[in-house]
């Protein structure tokens, strides 16, 4: 059945949001998506941030966004925080993990445990039905959920498992999984941008008229992870990758992180962490203000930058350390470049501009390592979106390491990109139609030990009477391979080891090593399972099964054939422990 409404969230380290478009909207105008704007305080922007807040119970959302900021912050005032369970920040927790477990739990602020995949979906429920509110609005009762394609982005970086977790995160909110599919965060960007004009110099830029062949690099620059990926025009304005999603933890939060110690060096980490604990409300605020100076800092400016701070923040040093906060930054590393007047810390353009050191450089080094690969050099074009390519920190630094030799676009609205790219994708996903693997995936397997094994030394097992090989890596894919949308790989026959076999689970390993023998090898890692279930046992350990993995999607399937019924079934990978 046809979809008639694609509904994105994009579920953000600090910032997350929502939009959607209608069939009919899409195939007039692609770009025209319907996305909330949302207000905390003086602020109104076009994400909420990512803060869940869960009452005592620990099962009941209470609020999301800045209304969970808000509310935590008067609790914390009134002192009646503390049964309350307050969340931000939390998608980290999955990145850079090899195995991960589908039962995790979470801490919260003040160090109280839920599982983490009931925090993760009920902040999807929350902007599924928030969602859901607006479309009806626009739609009266013409509206079913059937109707209704649902995307979630996830970073191209993170592996099979922290997909599978956010897809079983959004099928616990209530979304299908026949009707959900996941985003990679700089492939929706990259389909985005395609549509849209961008200004370079004096000169308006359409990326959708890159030719067949152009090769440009995606740089998403997010809150908590940078994701690089390179993509290239090929016909009917499709886009093959070209190499594998890279990056690292380098977002806007390495900066927040760089703020915090400057202001934990001039308070003293414990003045600092009192003041966190007992003035939470002040302690959002700050980064609140921060959020915005973050946006505005630039490179080279050499007078002084201003940092409004909370009374209680000065409080709190005088009563910890018995200091003003004069005395405590005269003996601060930052002695004569930072001064505080009338509520507010006046910083050198030097120390300010500081704070982004670590994340810039991390991204510029990542990208000039890119683009000194072979694959790469024909990249003509820089493309940055995401919430922290809007700093002009980071704008100066990419154009003044690669502006010479490279088109950097910065398009209109870069932090929305990855949102309103994913309602794209979801109309078409098949415009991304070749990825390149990210490792080599096989299965393990045993064989009956013959003089003629020619695989490195593993260990020998007794089964049904007779010697067999273990831990045998079977090949599925090799790292770096291209692989197009739904392509089936070459098929490799199984059969059940036992005669009175119910089921063949077969485990699944990943390596970075192109051509491993064994899956006990340094760098190989057992990564998930999946079972093939076998009703009709009569045939014992002859009742074969060809079996083809089907890359080139944003998720992994498995196809087998029973070669004794012809019956195909396609299987999930399952990747949580």
């Amino acid at each position: 059945m046809s979809s008639i409404l694609v509904a994105a969230i994009d579920f953000g380290t600090t910032y997350s949001g929502w939009a959607f478009s209608f069939k009919g909207d899409f195939h007039n105008n692609p770009t025209k998506v319907c996305a909330r704007n949302w207000i905390g305080n003086q602020l109104i922007s076009a994400k909420a941030p990512t803060c869940v807040l869960i009452e005592p119970d620990g099962k009941t959302l209470d609020s999301f966004g800045y209304k969970a900021e808000n509310k935590y912050a008067d609790l914390s005032e009134e002192r009646a925080h503390e049964p309350w369970y307050y969340f931000w920040r939390f998608k980290m927790m999955l990145y850079d993990k090899m195995k991960i477990q589908r039962h995790v739990m979470l801490e919260d602020e003040t160090g109280k445990m839920l599982p983490a995949k009931s925090v993760f979906s009920l902040a999807i429920e929350f902007l599924k039905k928030d969602l859901l509110k607006e479309c009806h609005k626009q739609l009266a009762d013409d509206l079913s959920e059937d109707d209704i394609k649902w995307v979630l982005t996830v970073p191209a970086i993170w592996n099979d498992g922290a997909k599978q977790f956010m897809r079983e995160a959004a099928e616990q909110a209530g979304i299908p999984r026949s009707q959900l599919k996941i985003a990679l965060e700089p492939e929706a960007a990259s389909l985005y941008c395609r549509y849209l004009p961008v200004q370079k110099g004096h000169e308006e830029n359409f990326l959708a008229s890159f030719e067949p062949g152009t090769k440009y690099i995606v740089l998403d620059a997010g809150g908590g992870t940078i994701d690089i990926t390179v993509h290239q025009v090929i016909v009917d304005g499709k886009l093959r990758e070209l190499h594998k999603a890279s990056g690292g933890a380098w977002g806007g939060t390495m900066v927040d992180k760089a703020y915090e110690r400057f202001l934990s060096d001039i308070a003293g980490p414990e003045a600092f962490q009192q003041f966190k604990k007992e003035h939470i409300d002040d302690y959002i605020d700050l980064f609140r203000t921060f959020e915005v100076k973050k946006r505005e800092t630039s490179p080279g400016h050499l007078g002084k930058v201003t940092f409004r701070i909370p009374p209680t923040f000065v409080k709190t040093i005088k009563g910890a350390t018995g200091l003003s906060i004069k005395d405590k930054i005269m003996s601060s590393p930052f002695n004569g470049q930072v001064t505080y007047v009338s509520g507010k810390l006046r910083v050198d353009g030097q120390v300010a501009q500081s704070f982004f050191k670590q994340s810039v450089d991390s991204i510029v080094q990542h990208l000039e390592s890119l683009l000194g690969e072979r694959l790469n050099k024909e990249c003509t074009a820089i493309v940055m979106v995401g919430g922290f390519s809007e700093s002009i920190i980071l704008q100066d630094a990419v154009k003044c390491a690669f502006g010479r030799r490279y088109n950097v676009i910065i398009p209109e609205g870069a932090g929305l990109a990855v949102l309103k790219g994913a309602v794209i994708f979801g109309h078409r996903p098949s415009t991304i139609s070749e990825r390149i693997c990210k490792y080599t995936y096989g299965q393990s397997v045993c064989h009956e030990t013959t003089l003629d094994c020619n695989h490195p030394p593993t260990r020998i097992e007794l089964i049904d009477g007779k010697l067999h090989c273990i831990n045998i890596f079977v090949k599925h894919i090799t790292i770096g391979q291209t692989v197009k949308l739904e392509e089936e790989q070459t098929e490799i026959i199984t059969n059940p080891t036992y005669a009175d076999q119910t089921t063949i689970d077969r485990k699944i390993y990943a390596s970075k090593s192109p051509d491993p023998r064994l899956v006990t090898e340094p760098g190989c890692t057992k990564i998930g399972h999946f079972v093939i279930p076998i009703p009709d046992i009569s045939l014992g350990t002859d009742r074969l099964f060809g079996t083809r993995f089907i890359f080139g999607d944003t998720e992994i399937a498995v196809k087998s054939e029973d070669k004794q019924t012809g019956e195909v079934q396609i299987h999930s990978i399952d990747f949580l422990e």
